[in-house]
């Protein structure tokens, strides 16, 4: 029995399902021009968490794009699972207490370089920081507040 090739035009329009589709065959060239939307980009991307005050804090690249706080006490912002390339906010509100903010990466010191811009925790005060990972343990940061 000779066989056929199989052939676009002798599928029927529903024969061919994404569950017959192996993962590895859906790569970038086959996605039309903007067909990715932010309701198919992951949850860092597209969502905003409440950080809970502590001296230390874990902020997860893969977790939100926004990040909230109001400190209780001088703060250290623990980058985790850090994207190259990738910009995270985080919103401080000042508590009043003449708490200070800082970092680090993986529990390290790791390079964070500030463009501009100091923490102000001045009560209600909204810090506005911007933190660019730039390698796998550099960052670039500029913080404002609203004016």
């Amino acid at each position: 029995m000779a066989l056929t090739k199989v052939t676009s035009n002798v599928l029927n329009d529903d024969a061919v399902t994404t569950s017959k589709i192996v993962n590895a065959n859906v790569t970038s060239s086959k996605l039309a021009a903007a067909s990715v939307t932010s309701t198919k980009v992951g949850t860092e991307f597209t969502t905003a968490t409440a950080l809970t005050p502590a001296a230390t804090i874990d902020v997860s690249y893969t977790a939100a794009q926004v990040f909230t706080l109001t400190p209780n006490a001088n703060t250290t912002l623990n980058i985790t699972n850090p994207v190259i390339g990738v910009t995270k906010a985080i919103v401080v509100t000042g508590a009043g207490g003449s708490y200070t903010v800082g970092f680090t990466v993986g529990g390290s010191a790791g390079t964070f370089n500030k463009i501009s811009g100091d923490y102000s925790d001045t009560a209600a005060a909204k810090n506005f920081i911007q933190i660019t990972c730039v390698g796998a343990t550099e960052f670039w940061y500029t913080i404002s507040q609203i004016a």
